[in-house]
């Protein structure tokens, strides 16, 4: 499971009583592009032994704006990325997730969207994000990237909305990690005025050269690199997404020819582009698929999409961990896998959680996950 640290309002014993064996954790206290020192590296790592758990897999250690520009004090970034890497090896972690997605992280336009049976999810809506886009954040020629029908109910939704509706949609698109600094809108809007000059083709050349100069770095600390997809799989805010499909994988994958260059499969993230398939995706990735993140989401015709629970959804999660069971099987690798999010429901309903992050949906989570992989197993690999 995920920890944000010692703030987490889950704590690692309520981990420990999940059924987990391990925490996926970073250290969201060091600002992006900073050096994560050895000592502080080995405190963490003390702290989640001493209650029984391991930590194999950091997420992440993000990539500073810099990098992904390929402007400023890039070079020096990176040298401090190396440095990280080498850190987490001499501490035995072995995978170092990370993420390409310009400006935002995950965004979302709802983090209490109500499910038919009274939990909460998280939910993304075009209608919405186009009201931020265009009448709050006020990016220039916003309006150009979406479609008349979007823009016309988002002009309705605007007239509509109270200041406060405006000013918590525009918490909800901006939130980003837990326990990491909030950008204000007009650092938002300073930031997005830096890609105006950078398209697809740039962004993939800078990821391109960043994983030219950090997998070698990798694989001789004997680390694996996993790249997380883009969430939502799609442009948003004129930005370019680079992690979004197979063809996105492929070329990630050939960009830097070693082992060490691998994939964070996210069925959350790839799932909600309608045109993925899945489980052929993993065969593609194989051996270098290093992590996984295994949710579920539920589309409508718009491509709106809310977090389902894990077995349901539009993802055949069946036909996703037959292939993960039988990809561990061929090559004798165990991939760590954790349950991504979960619904707010029961108790926590009453609690404050990070977004995505309660104790009792991921745990139900990880009960119907473990289960699945364990009948899958059994099943199968006789």
């Amino acid at each position: 499971m995920r920890w944000f640290g010692t703030d987490d309002p889950v704590s690692l014993s309520d981990i420990k009583q999940s059924g987990a064996t391990g925490v996926v954790t970073a250290l969201h206290n060091i600002p992006h592009g900073e050096l994560w020192p050895s000592d502080q590296i080995e405190k963490r790592k003390q702290i989640i032994e001493a209650a029984g758990l391991s930590w194999p897999v950091v997420e992440s250690v993000n990539i500073h704006e810099s990098i992904k520009t390929r402007s400023g004090n890039y070079k020096q970034h990176i040298e401090n990325y190396k440095q990280t890497v080498r850190n987490l090896a001499q501490h035995n972690v072995r995978v170092v997730t990370y993420n390409f997605m310009p400006v935002n992280d995950w965004t979302r336009t709802s983090l209490n969207y109500t499910m038919p049976d009274g939990s909460k999810a998280l939910y993304f809506n075009w209608f919405d994000l186009a009201v931020f886009d265009v009448y709050v954040l006020k990016r220039k020629n916003a309006a150009d990237n979406y479609q008349k029908q979007v823009l016309d109910e988002a002009e309705k939704r605007f007239k509509k909305h109270s200041k406060e509706q405006l000013d918590e949609l525009s918490h909800v698109v901006r939130f980003g990690i837990p326990g990491e600094k909030k950008s204000t809108v007009e650092e938002m809007r300073s930031a997005l005025e830096v890609y105006d000059e950078i398209d697809h083709a740039t962004l993939r050349e800078n990821l391109k050269y960043f994983l030219q100069e950090v997998a070698p770095v990798a694989e001789e600390a004997n680390i694996k690199l996993a790249i997380h997809p883009d969430d939502p799989p799609f442009d948003i805010f004129g930005l370019p997404r680079i992690v979004c499909n197979a063809d996105d994988l492929n070329f990630i994958l050939q960009a830097a020819d070693n082992v060490s260059n691998g994939i964070c499969f996210c069925t959350g993230s790839l799932g909600a582009n309608a045109a993925n398939n899945l489980p052929a995706m993993i065969k593609t990735v194989g051996k270098r698929l290093h992590f996984a993140h295994l949710r579920n989401t539920k589309r409508d015709a718009f491509g709106n999409f809310f977090e389902d629970n894990h077995l349901d959804g539009d993802t055949d999660m069946y036909a996703v961990m037959k292939e993960i069971v039988l990809l561990m099987n061929k090559t004798g690798v165990a991939i760590p896998v954790r349950p991504d999010h979960g619904h707010q429901m029961l108790d926590d309903l009453k609690k404050k959680t990070n977004p995505g992050y309660s104790a009792i949906g991921r745990l139900r989570g990880l009960a119907e996950l473990r289960g699945l992989e364990l009948g899958i197993a059994r099943s199968i690999l006789k």
